[in-house]
């Protein structure tokens, strides 16, 4: 009997596994003032895990690993669409990779890949909570491309 509430290729638990890991990246990348917040991350992550569920359900072989190939190239254009350059500085990077691990959960929770995919999203949180901790502990690391006071450095 057709299943009028299911949503097949896609599962309930691997769209909030996908929702609920990328709102914690996005939360922290929207509280920070950085580009790709909360709405953003959601969607990246949503779509990768959606294109890349949709190929393991119809061609588990052949088709899933060339949609994720497709699915990182395509994120690249979007990390790449929010660098910019200004004073010689490069900004951005950072929300850049940010975009990408996102689109790298979203296609480990499309493999059913939960586990691994809620421990990358823990990681990338300890890299970008951490990081930032140190670096208003030890004033030193803010010298550079990541100077306080340099012109536009909250631009990443």
């Amino acid at each position: 009997m057709f299943n009028h509430l299911s949503i097949e290729p896609l599962r309930i638990e691997a769209c909030l596994t996908a929702i609920l890991c990328s709102f914690a990246i996005g939360l922290e990348r929207q509280w920070s003032g950085k580009p790709a917040g909360i709405r953003t991350s959601i969607l990246i992550c949503l779509g990768a895990y959606a294109f890349v569920a949709t190929a393991v359900f119809y061609e588990p072989n052949v088709g899933a690993p060339r949609v994720l190939g497709q699915v990182v190239t395509g994120v690249g254009f979007l990390g790449a669409g929010v660098m910019m350059t200004k004073d010689g500085l490069v900004h951005g990077v950072t929300t850049a990779s940010v975009i990408w691990i996102l689109a790298a959960i979203g296609g480990l929770t499309g493999f059913g890949n939960y586990a691994a995919a809620i421990a990358l999203t823990g990681l990338t949180m300890l890299v970008v909570l951490g990081i930032s901790l140190l670096e208003k502990a030890f004033k030193k690391l803010k010298t550079g491309a990541h100077g306080e006071n340099e012109p536009g450095s909250n631009l990443d």
